[in-house]
């Protein structure tokens, strides 16, 4: 299924010069599932060319959708549609594909979806997605490893969510566009991406409001539009390369920094040492003297610190001069990543939620293995401050949400190749 790459990395070059940030990961998926909701043509600007929007694109194909490039601009008609179901081929290679169900319900009063995967990080179940739906007057039934969904039609209600969501609070507000009647939607995730799919529907001429706050309404709508969108900075890379800046003591410029969405990072950023200014747009970052410890770093939901740049910035701390303390509150299993950089020379000690850093003066290079995503990514700055070179194998897991991180680095005088 996947090209067996790797990445291999000549460490020890501080980092320097300027880098653009690509178009976000987690708010592109989400708006291309809502493009099913559409009869007609939607456009996404400066949409990342990254796996997991490949693997999206090509279900979106699956469902009947033609889709083309311009550069990074994303044409999806999707005026042909007719299949409306997902099999485990397609379902089981990331998790946000849950939430086409709702677009596909929304539109055709049915779906049908093999239950996703793509995660190792936790558990992240989909109860509130399914719940969510049945609230709304979908039956669901899990026959033969597929869940099948199907409604006479949608129904406005008033959904309080247990616990805050992104994916469920996206799927809510996906599902709620053509419903009948005014949805309101409780207890909701406030993340930058799910204000970002807001505005993208309402230019597709959906009615919704209270986005980024815990209360958001939709009132239903018979039909949509034409539109194009322009997919906002993704502010999990521009951290991770802050830390990569951190880590090798250098200094870099981002070009279109999401600086807003970025204070909670900044912060624990500024406790290490970095400085930065915002001039012009563009954010000018010296982490020359980002070496000092964090005491203790939690991982919360937006606004607070983002489980994504944990373990980016556990790399950072195993070269601190003292001690550092991270408490992981999103995800059970994201500390992954901690024994790899134990190999090249990390002093980190686990228990349950919490990882205890003691920083040494150097990490050696060698053989490593991404596990996820972000941990990957981690790995990959660990090796631009290492001794010697390091070759991080599962390639493939960082290409999900980097497009062209071995370019990246190059670009900032950092010796990256990678290996079929």
């Amino acid at each position: 299924m996947f090209d067996l790459k790797s990445i291999r990395i000549q460490g020890g070059c501080p980092l320097n010069g300027t880098v653009r940030i690509q178009g976000s990961k987690n708010a592109a998926l989400p708006m291309m599932a809502a493009a099913v909701l559409h009869r007609g043509t939607t456009v996404l600007h400066n949409c990342p060319r990254i796996a997991d929007v490949s693997f999206m694109e090509k279900i979106l194909r699956h469902l009947g959708a033609r889709t083309s490039w311009k550069g990074n601009s994303l044409s999806l008609d999707c005026s042909c549609l007719q299949n409306t179901s997902i099999p485990a081929e397609y379902a089981c290679q990331m998790r946000c594909s849950i939430i086409l169900l709702g677009a596909l319900l929304g539109r055709f009063g049915r779906g049908a979806i093999a239950p996703p995967g793509g995660c190792v990080i936790g558990k992240r179940p989909v109860d509130l997605h399914l719940s969510l739906l049945e609230a709304m007057g979908v039956h669901i039934e899990d026959e033969n490893e597929m869940l099948k969904a199907y409604t006479s039609g949608l129904k406005g209600r008033i959904i309080c969510f247990s616990r805050q969501s992104v994916g469920a609070t996206e799927h809510g507000i996906i599902a709620a566009v053509l419903a009948q009647g005014t949805t309101c939607l409780e207890n909701c995730a406030k993340e930058p991406e799910i204000v970002w799919l807001a505005e993208f529907l309402k230019g597709m001429g959906a009615s919704v409001t209270g986005a980024g706050t815990e209360r958001i309404c939709i009132r239903g709508t018979e039909k949509l539009h034409d539109s194009e969108f322009t997919i906002p900075p993704d502010r999990i890379v521009a951290g991770t390369y802050l830390c990569a800046a951190a880590i090798t003591r250098g200094r870099i410029c981002l070009e279109n920094p999401p600086v807003s969405e970025l204070s909670a990072f900044l912060g624990i950023y500024g406790k290490m040492g970095g400085q930065y200014d915002v001039v012009g747009g563009k954010l000018i970052a010296d982490a020359s003297r980002a070496y000092g410890p964090v005491t203790r770093l939690e991982t919360e939901v937006y606004p607070g610190f983002s489980t994504d740049l944990q373990s980016p910035v556990m790399a950072v701390l195993t070269l601190a001069r003292g001690k550092s303390h991270i408490r992981e509150n999103i995800f059970e299993d994201r500390f992954r990543t901690a024994q790899e950089l134990v190999r090249m020379g990390a002093h980190i000690r686990l228990n349950g939620r919490d990882a205890y850093i003691d920083g040494v003066k150097r990490l050696s290079g060698c053989q490593v293995k991404a596990q996820e995503l972000r941990g990957g990514a981690a790995l990959i700055l660990a090796g631009l401050a290492a001794q010697g070179e390091t070759c991080v194998e599962n390639f493939h897991l960082v290409e999900r949400g980097y497009e062209r991180i071995q370019e990246d680095i190059a670009a900032l005088g950092g010796r990256a190749v990678v290996e079929e």
